[in-house]
């Protein structure tokens, strides 16, 4: 069984998170999804939902690493401790996985460096801003770039994550897991209906 270890903030965006964690959650012989932030305790989203979470000291090494995004990433991306300490965990995990502006959380600590990546199109530019050195896709839903995982905005997680089954678990998997909470995979990556043109 896999460690899937979400890292949380204050101003997290909810579906970034919790949509991965619904569909890793219904794979309960494969994942154990965990909520981490960085001191631990209770966290609160910007549509003001509270989470309870352990230190993120306390994050085995190895496992999967989830960094969702949300309007608290715009003051994280200068706050080394917290840089510093997802970095640790990002270059020990097995694979990293980014929703929407948490790609500028991955960013930051240079392991996107020469990568693909993408992000919420709607913050686009300010997330390129914060390293130039990465190989920014504006016309993605998702990339994958060895043990890298970026999504769009919000819900393009959700696409992602399936993804990653699907790679991990093969198509059938994917197709069942979609089919049992009624959603419509967008199994395309490069199919990205909110690209800014």
């Amino acid at each position: 069984m896999r460690d899937f270890n979400i890292v949380l903030f204050e101003q997290f965006e909810t579906l970034d998170a919790f949509g991965p964690a619904e569909i890793i959650g219904k794979l309960p012989d494969l994942y154990k999804p965990d909520y981490f932030s960085l001191k631990g305790g209770a966290v609160t989203s910007s549509q003001n939902l509270k989470a309870l979470t352990r230190p993120i000291k306390e994050i085995n090494a190895g496992g999967i690493l989830l960094l969702p995004g949300g309007m608290g990433t715009r003051g994280l991306v200068s706050d080394e401790i917290f840089i510093e300490a997802i970095s640790g965990l990002a270059h020990t995990a097995e694979y990293v996985l980014t929703v929407c502006t948490g790609s500028a959380l991955l960013a930051k600590t240079g392991l996107l460096d020469g990568k693909k990546a993408t992000t919420n199109k709607r913050a686009f530019d300010w997330v390129l801003a914060q390293n130039a050195r990465v190989n920014w896709q504006r016309r993605a839903r998702w990339t994958v770039d060895g043990r890298i995982y970026t999504a769009s905005g919000i819900s393009a997680g959700m696409d992602m994550t399936l993804g990653f089954i699907e790679q991990m678990h093969g198509e059938n998997m994917v197709r069942e897991l979609a089919g049992r909470i009624e959603y419509i995979w967008n199994a395309d990556k490069e199919n990205d209906p909110f690209a800014l043109s």
